[in-house]
């Protein structure tokens, strides 16, 4: 054998096998973005990124989904009017926050007013839910059925902890951008000041406000934690996230796709619950490790601080008899 020959087989032998490929390997049929306003090590995140790949091998590749964590497509307010475009396919949105597009978004969000989770997901995954998702759908958008968890909302400062509704007076909060934060806090005589996600830390490190509210994990995973001394277990609202898509870009997809999508989803937000509860039982001793104080509060005086300061009955008349009549069914008479 010639010895060119022979250099040619050799060579050919240690080649690796994708070398050897006759046909390039197929791209995805839907290419789709999906965008979040948390930190990547946030447990919503990390499911929604297992999801992807959970779709995209059960799609047979047909559809590639790319993750926009932390605000990198811009702020909550910039990615709702993307996502509303069809710039953006997905995005995940506080329904407090959706509120300022969709008012009764924020109906789960009424001050003091789930007691606990079996409250928040018979409400979420039944009729509170469903009337939200309904409204949402009326904007061109689809709410996906399980919405994830962000967690019941506790207050930090960095001036002096919040142990009853007096305390609340004159401060300096930051909350999002929504009516009904406003609205509470300001029914306590709090100094609300409304700043998107992405620019909290600086405003807790410049004391543009004193303090902020949010979930155990979002301070933890954002490290608010640097720039706070004392976090109140209020648990003053419960929040979640909305998985939405631009309707006309997810009815586009084939129906067998549109299945999957929805399945996983569904999936994600269910397992991201069970990871919130495991990661705030544990909390509160890595922050308190990490320089916060703790505290615990009785919520029947800020409750009864709300009723008194007519934030009830102006809600009820915000959001309807009807819609009100949906939200106590579920957790009692407030008003």
């Amino acid at each position: 054998m010639p010895n060119t020959r022979r250099r040619l087989l050799a060579a050919s032998a240690t080649l690796p096998l994708v070398a050897l490929r006759t046909r390039p390997v197929a791209a995805a049929d839907f290419n789709l973005k999906l965008a979040t306003n948390l930190p990547a090590t946030h447990p919503m995140n990390l499911r929604i990124g297992q999801a992807m790949e959970r779709i995209k091998t059960d799609t047979g590749g047909r559809v590639e989904m790319q993750l926009f964590p932390n605000s990198q497509l811009g702020s909550d307010t910039d990615m709702l009017s993307q996502v509303r475009s069809g710039a953006l396919e997905f995005f995940t949105l506080s329904g407090l926050i959706l509120a300022t597009l969709v008012p009764l978004a924020a109906l789960n969000g009424v001050g003091f007013a789930f007691k606990d989770y079996d409250q928040v997901w018979a409400a979420m995954d039944g009729p509170v839910g469903a009337l939200i998702r309904a409204e949402i759908e009326k904007r061109g958008l689809i709410a996906f059925e399980n919405i994830f968890d962000n967690g019941y909302r506790q207050v930090t400062t960095s001036t002096k902890p919040v142990r009853a509704p007096e305390d609340l007076r004159g401060m300096k909060l930051r909350v999002p951008v929504s009516p009904l934060w406003t609205s509470m806090f300001r029914a306590f005589d709090s100094a609300p000041a409304s700043i998107n996600f992405n620019e909290v830390y600086s405003a807790l490190q410049t004391k543009i406000v004193d303090g902020q509210e949010n979930p155990l994990a979002v301070i933890d995973t954002a490290k608010l934690y640097e720039v706070q001394k004392f976090c109140s277990v209020t648990n003053h609202m419960w929040d979640g996230f909305w998985l939405l898509a631009n309707r006309r870009a997810f009815e586009r997809l084939p129906r067998d796709v549109q299945a999957v999508i929805s399945r996983e989803m569904s999936r994600a937000a269910k397992e991201e619950r069970a990871d919130i509860a495991a990661l705030n039982s544990a909390l509160t001793g890595k922050l308190g490790g990490s320089g916060l104080t703790f505290n615990d509060v009785d919520p029947a005086p800020f409750r009864e601080a709300l009723r008194k300061a007519g934030f009830y009955a102006e809600w009820r008349g915000k959001f309807g008899d009807q819609a009100w009549s949906v939200l106590e069914g579920a957790v009692g008479s407030l008003s």
